[in-house]
């Protein structure tokens, strides 16, 4: 090579912490010139919430020690992405940067400021596709051109145009390194995990990180599970494919995941949970402020309560309902929790507490490790009845019956609420919530389970009245 062809190029990573499937990586090594793979510390980092913060850092991790494998490094700098990037540029001569669309609006700003910056000193940025199934959210428009409001017409217009979803790329085997490779901070000084807590060893000890793990993790889903998922998914007591985590930090493509299950007999209904995600990113191009602001502007002015004690009770999973407070304490000792409990625990508060859904959305933000902008604004909305395609308000979860149909034999309750557990201390047990939760919340496993804070039909009409009343 010449000396202008070991120039680097930069791959700028923030949630794509892949090989497979990586068209950033894939054109950066097709260059045939050194791959500087780099992670920034900036604002959207220190504004995740603590869960989300450690799987970040596993991640980070992990992903570091996969390129170590192959002779890469992982850089990583703190600051403006728009000031760190040429610095790096400069340190290395890095002829072009590229990095993979981020589905979030405050992206677009940032990403911009960052070309300009990039301009400044002879340097291009390129943006690539990978977060979705399509090249942009906004592929999809309805007959009129415009954007989908109701999921069901989204889902045939996507399976209309599935030819035009990119076929995954092959993984990238080898990415030359650069003769000197820049200066990287360390990932321990960054101390993600400190939010955590006691938490971070009950929740981290649970975490399966990495690239390897979630195409595993698909291949036995395929392999032995994707048959039943319709009839079983809504099951409590019943584990879900796993995949959401590895899709919310880039760990696998939905490409490889839609490609991989399309054409397996029973696959659709797992499909249509994918084409939710894509479903929510779409919207979340067309209404930015998803997740801030009510879809339907008129719920605006909808009497809910700020945040208030119940809602504290609902937080720490002490409201006296089983199901609400399984749901609620499987998040917080694990750093996720069953789809159908979250439905539950979400209608709960938005209805039966009558609490903004901001407030639990920003709980949800806070606690999950496969938390997602546009799916849990998206979700909260949908819920609350504000959202678009959304459940009506007056459609309101009953715990108890939801218990029945879905914990019949209650195995998910006592699988995470110590109270009704029978005292099992084994790891992985309802005992690990308490070791988990904050000293300062003054709770242990040998209180007695609480009454219900809200009765539940008192509730149910307490909700439909205030409905009723603005209404009017």
């Amino acid at each position: 090579m010449t000396d202008s062809n070991r120039r680097p190029v930069v791959v700028w990573l923030r949630r794509d912490f892949r090989l497979g499937d990586h068209p950033a990586f894939h054109r950066a090594a097709q260059s045939g010139r050194p791959v500087v793979p780099l992670f920034i510390r900036d604002a959207s980092v220190d504004s995740l919430g603590a869960a989300a913060k450690q799987r970040l850092e596993s991640a980070i991790r992990c992903f570091a020690d996969r390129l170590r494998g192959m002779k890469s490094a992982l850089i990583l700098r703190s600051g403006r992405a728009e000031k760190v990037l040429p610095e790096v540029v400069c340190e290395t001569g890095a002829v072009e940067v590229y990095w993979t669309r981020e589905e979030h609006p405050s992206a677009d700003a940032r990403d911009a400021r960052v070309c300009a910056a990039l301009e400044k000193v002879g340097v291009c940025g390129e943006e690539f596709s990978g977060r979705i199934l399509f090249d942009r959210p906004d592929v999809l428009r309805t007959k009129s051109g415009g954007e989908f409001k109701v999921f069901t017409p989204f889902w045939r217009a996507l399976c209309a145009a599935e030819a035009d979803i990119p076929s995954p790329l092959p993984v990238v085997s080898f990415l030359p390194p650069p003769d000197v490779w820049p200066r990287s901070e360390s990932l321990a000084d960054w101390r993600l995990c400190a939010g955590m807590g006691r938490g971070a060893a009950v929740v981290g000890g649970r975490l399966r990180t990495g690239e390897a793990f979630a195409l595993s993790r698909l291949s036995e889903f395929l392999s032995r599970e994707v048959g039943g998922y319709s009839s079983r998914r809504d099951l409590l007591s019943v584990r879900s494919s796993g995949l959401s985590e590895h899709l919310a930090w880039g760990e696998i493509s939905p490409r490889t995941v839609w490609g991989s299950a399309r054409q397996l007999e029973g696959s659709e209904s797992f499909l249509r949970q994918l084409a939710w995600r894509e479903f929510a990113c779409h919207l979340f191009h067309f209404f930015p402020k998803m997740e801030s602001s009510c879809w339907r502007g008129e719920w605006d002015s909808f009497p809910w309560r700020g945040d208030n004690a119940d809602a504290e009770r609902w937080r720490r999973g002490r409201t006296g309902v089983a199901l609400v407070d399984a749901g609620m304490r499987e998040m917080y000792a694990t750093g996720t929790m069953h789809n159908r409990a979250r439905m539950i625990a979400a209608s709960y508060l938005c209805k039966h507490l009558r609490t903004d859904w901001r407030v639990g959305l920003r709980w949800f933000a806070e606690c999950l490790t496969d938390w997602d902008a546009a799916s849990n604004a998206l979700g909260w909305q949908w819920v609350a009845g504000c959202g678009p395609d959304a459940a009506p308000y007056f459609r309101i979860f009953n715990p108890s019956r939801q218990a029945a149909r879905f914990d019949a034999e209650g195995v998910y309750c006592r699988r995470y609420v110590a109270e009704l557990s029978g005292g099992s201390s084994a790891p992985g047990s309802a005992l690990d919530f308490f070791r988990a939760i904050p000293r300062s919340w003054g709770m242990s496993p040998s209180d007695a389970y609480p009454s219900a804070a809200v009765d539940l039909a008192a509730g149910r009409a307490r909700a439909l009245r205030a409905f009723g009343d603005w209404r009017a």
